[in-house]
């Protein structure tokens, strides 16, 4: 028995965070029941490239669900949904604060069907403060929080992060972690709870050394020119005589000398506590000499913390990552199969699936919401 097979989720989520939250929970065993507007759908329905009738996105993250479709503007739409809000362990949304509330789906209102249910709102700013309703995105929360001042580049100007953290880390994940701390807290109490989850509030924890830093000792970070942010040469990046790049990380002393010894970093460069900038310029001008299929011989066989920067489509292919089964459940849509997103959930506690789809819209408004 996986341990959330007794647990039905209501997932009012769209786009990225919250799908992605109740992804985890149908991995882990639970029945979850997206909560879609008539005709269109989640919006991620219509992104491109598409897997079977709608996106490739979409396919991804609500995998094993099923969909209702409902007005939630109606007058009868609490009225339809009340036996499955009974019946329901947790409701999950991420409308902008007072939006749900508006439409009688609001935790107070909710409370009184199912005191027992636990209510995760997961937005943008939290529930409250000046910022609670401003409109954003991803790149916005990062900004907002100063973490998009801790890597620049060679002008000083931020850069565009590679993954959408907030959404992930500061919503799905936490979401997640939340939801599980509020069904172990209802077995001791038998009692629901709100947890109103920040994307922005839950991204400090991933600049802790700069909050400790400036708030201890003043130490405010530089752009671009702390250890892990590009200041150092032990945790750099490196461009190698092809185009390629060397991901450098011989942060520890042992890992050091032994990086300077193979590149051949003269004595005068390897004190880099005295000028870590020219060091950083004299590794950068040796890498570039060499192609990247040279440094790899060299770096192969070596304890060093050194290796290429992969694209995405070499990930996938990585032997290492075969070989640990990552990809080996897939999503079907019609005679079509590709590979399931990998999660971080234990495979002792996910089921063997297989391959399975998707919902179409809709598809459990007989089942579910008339029955």
């Amino acid at each position: 028995m996986r341990p959330l097979e007794d647990i039905t989720v209501l997932d009012f989520g769209t786009l990225l965070p919250g799908p992605l939250a109740t992804l985890m929970l149908v991995e882990a065993g639970a029945q979850v029941i997206k909560i879609e507007r008539p005709g269109r759908g989640d919006e991620m329905r219509s992104y491109i490239p598409k897997f079977g009738a709608d996106s490739v996105n979409f396919a991804l993250l609500n995998r094993g669900k099923r969909s209702i479709a409902i007005d939630l503007k109606a007058d009868d739409a609490l009225q339809l949904l009340t036996p499955l809000i009974l019946e329901a362990d947790v409701l999950l949304e991420q409308f902008r604060p007072g939006v749900l509330a508006k439409l009688g789906f609001g935790y107070e209102a909710v409370k009184k069907i199912n005191p027992s249910l636990i209510y995760a709102s997961i937005t943008g700013y939290g529930q409250t403060g000046p910022l609670a309703k401003v409109a954003a995105h991803d790149l916005n929360y990062c900004a907002h929080i100063g973490m998009l001042s801790l890597v620049t580049d060679g002008e000083g100007s931020p850069s565009v992060p590679a993954a959408l953290v907030a959404d992930i880390a500061g919503g799905a994940y936490p979401a997640v972690l939340n939801i599980l701390f509020a069904l172990r807290q209802r077995d001791q109490t038998g009692d629901g709870c709100y947890l109103d989850i920040s994307m922005s509030d839950n991204l400090f924890p991933f600049m802790y050394w700069a909050m400790g830093n400036g708030v201890s000792a003043q130490r405010w970070p530089a752009s671009g020119d702390e250890l892990l942010t590009g200041g150092s040469p032990r945790y750099n990046i490196y461009r190698t005589a092809d185009d390629r790049f060397i991901a450098a990380a011989p942060l520890e002393e042992k890992f050091w000398a032994k990086f300077c010894d193979l590149i051949g970093l003269e004595e005068g460069y390897r004190d880099d506590s005295i000028d870590p900038h020219s060091v950083i310029a004299r590794v950068a001008e040796i890498v570039s000499e060499r192609t990247a299929q040279e440094w790899q011989d060299i770096f192969g066989s070596q304890d060093i913390c050194c290796n290429l920067v992969s694209t995405v489509k070499d990930a996938l292919r990585n032997p290492h990552f075969l070989e640990r089964n990552l990809f080996d459940n897939a999503i079907a849509a019609g005679d079509k199969t590709m590979p399931a997103l990998p999660l971080p959930v234990d495979n002792q506690f996910r089921g063997p699936e297989g391959e399975v789809s998707y919902p179409s819209l809709g598809e459990a408004n007989d089942s579910l919401l008339r029955r």
